[in-house]
């Protein structure tokens, strides 16, 4: 079974699917990897050390789609690259294809079979596969470097022969995997660190890390399915942001994080909750890939107002692209082996619950999803 890795075509990416010291162990598998030329190299992973472990170097991505029967993919392609690819193809990636419905019909027009790795259900056996926690625990360790980056102060407390100074205040949205990381990473840098999110179940982890939880609840639960958070309705939504208002005032640092699966991000903070915060203030929207917890967020902008920096980063784990592709690479390694049946043989199918929960088009025509 041939698996295809092309360069992503995007200024913000620089991971690969694949990284050299996997291809062997896809080898021993019984897949075969095609590589288009650069692919690895935003990663670091030169065409000779893929060639070295036993990857085919191909010139292009037409190339790579001709002849790999399984392609992975970072990024939903665009149309203009669909129409170029063959007929009865796989693809294997991270799609969020509820933002790109007319690729994924080009996709099934062209009777191909789809996997998005982003539906994989969070269950114990799912663990070694699940994209979105490892890219998560880096953006939220990143996203406190750079709140610490553009903060105007230090965020330990130090006392000095000039005077004591007091540690930044960070107050983390969304206690997910993402911002249990970012409560650790301010955390180690000194801070004191306070948590929020509408599950309950998260106070525990919260407090596990030594910030504290804050003593907001709803009427109702804010659990969902799949251990995710759920939609909040307008009316909790607004008592959120209510409750939250005293809190976002006094903060010195704000990572967002929150998000809910297939949906735009929820707006947790308003205009008038950012002017309330004291100028020299910092907030990293880790949200802004799917339109952002602040209503003022513009996606992949870093703006500064009223003294409040707001930043709003896209694809941040892609700025730590060795990490991020170890990561990754090992994720894609362990869902292709669902392919591998008991007597060791290969075989391209949906029987799996895993496979079946992540299958959007099978040979083009949408897979009926489990309850």
């Amino acid at each position: 079974m041939k698996i295809g890795l092309v360069d992503e075509r995007s200024s913000l990416e620089r991971r690969v699917a694949i990284i050299p010291d996997t291809v062997r162990r896809l080898s021993d598998m019984g897949f075969a990897v095609f590589l288009q030329k650069g692919a690895g190299s935003g990663a670091y992973h030169t065409d000779a050390a893929y060639a070295e472990v036993g990857a085919q170097i191909l010139p292009d991505a037409a190339a790579v789609a001709e002849a790999a029967d399984i392609l992975l993919r970072l990024r939903m392609p665009t149309k203009d690259e669909i129409h170029t690819y063959p007929p009865g193809k796989v693809l294997v990636g991270i799609l969020q294809a509820w933002r790109h419905e007319a690729e994924l019909q080009a996709l099934a027009e062209k009777k191909w079979s789809v996997f998005a790795l982003e539906k994989l259900p969070r269950i114990t056996r799912a663990q070694s596969m699940d994209v979105l926690s490892s890219m998560a625990a880096l953006a939220g360790y990143k996203a406190v470097l750079l709140a610490a980056a553009h903060f105007a102060r230090v965020f330990p407390m130090l006392t000095t022969a000039a005077g004591t100074l007091t540690p930044a205040r960070v107050l983390v949205i969304g206690a997910g995997v993402a911002g249990l990381q970012a409560i650790a990473t301010a955390r180690r840098l000194g801070a004191q660190v306070e948590g929020y999110d509408i599950r309950p179940a998260a106070k525990e982890q919260v407090e596990s890390l030594g910030a504290k939880f804050l003593p907001l609840t709803l009427d109702a639960s804010g659990e969902g399915t799949g251990g995710y958070a759920r939609e909040l309705t307008p009316e909790e939504q607004a008592k959120q942001r209510e409750a939250l208002a005293t809190y976002v005032a006094r903060a010195d640092i704000i990572i967002t994080t929150a998000a809910v699966p297939g949906r735009p991000a929820p707006k947790l903070i308003s205009a008038d909750m950012r002017r309330a915060m004291k100028p020299g203030s910092v907030i990293v929207d880790l949200a802004a890939e799917t339109g952002g917890n602040c209503e003022e967020t513009r996606p992949g902008e870093t703006q500064i107002l009223d003294g409040i920096t707001l930043i709003a980063p896209l694809n941040l784990p892609a700025t730590l692209p060795i990490h991020a592709s170890q990561m990754l690479s090992r994720n894609f390694m362990e869902f292709l082996s669902l392919f591998r049946k008991k007597d060791g043989t290969l075989s391209l199918h949906t029987e799996d619950e895993l496979l079946k929960s992540t299958c959007l088009l099978w040979n083009g025509e949408p897979l009926a999803q489990p309850a």
